[in-house]
């Protein structure tokens, strides 16, 4: 049975402009994968000749550093689409995807988003919009690196990791990131944010749990961040 007009992704991306027949096309030509956290859905440099929706789990969009490290770039989660920029720029892709949790992602071949592209306006007109608000996000993050201290996008990570992705039944923040994937968000060395993560614990505004974390006071963490 075709579930492509009901799942997460066609309800909150551009593909929700495709109409029946073209959603029975999307299903034909699509393919799904399991990836197994820490594995790539394709990686920086790569020729991705489509588009992947992120059907499940939570997954990371990074580049290679010079020195050698990860960093990352978003977060991404059910719902999204990702390799959307690289196919309209017809170049390989900028970012390396991975999951950081189990994932479920349907691969849609390039002609057809060419194809859907091509012949419905609204499609396009979302897609392009989706591109743009990307673009938006990343302006926004590399102003943030300027204006912003290191505690105030700690806080500010913490904040939307909890917002976006949600808590456990523990109450610790359901995404678990490394203490190195957390500092290359925040733009520091990790010695610097394991710091600073002991800092926010002292003053009860997180509460660490082996290696997760507990958000104890949104209010203080919201005043900090702005």
């Amino acid at each position: 049975m075709n579930k492509c007009d009901q799942c997460i992704v066609r309800q909150l991306s551009s593909l929700k402009a495709l109409n029946k027949d073209e959603v029975v096309k999307l299903a034909n030509s699509k393919t799904t994968y399991t990836i197994k956290k820490g594995e790539a859905i394709f990686e920086e440099g790569e020729v991705t000749n489509g588009v992947f929706c992120v059907k499940d789990g939570v997954g990371k969009l990074s580049k290679l550093s010079a020195n050698g490290k990860d960093q990352i770039v978003k977060l991404v989660k059910s719902g999204e689409l990702l390799g959307q920029r690289s196919m309209i720029s017809n170049e390989p892709a900028n970012l390396s995807a991975k999951a950081i949790a189990d994932m479920e992602v349907c691969f849609i071949p390039k002609s057809e988003i060419i194809h859907f592209f091509n012949n419905n306006n609204q499609f396009s007109l979302n897609l392009m919009q989706s591109v743009c608000e990307d673009l938006k996000e990343s302006e926004n993050d590399k102003i943030a690196l300027v204006q912003k201290t290191v505690k105030q996008r700690l806080a500010e990570t913490l904040l939307h990791l909890h917002n976006e992705f949600g808590e456990n039944a523990d109450k610790t923040l359901k995404v678990q990131l490394t203490r190195e994937e957390l500092a290359g968000i925040i733009g520091t060395a990790t010695e610097s944010c394991i710091r600073l993560l002991s800092d926010f614990n002292k003053l009860e505004l997180i509460e660490l749990v082996g290696k997760k974390i507990m958000l104890k006071n949104i209010k203080a963490l919201k005043r900090m961040a702005e």
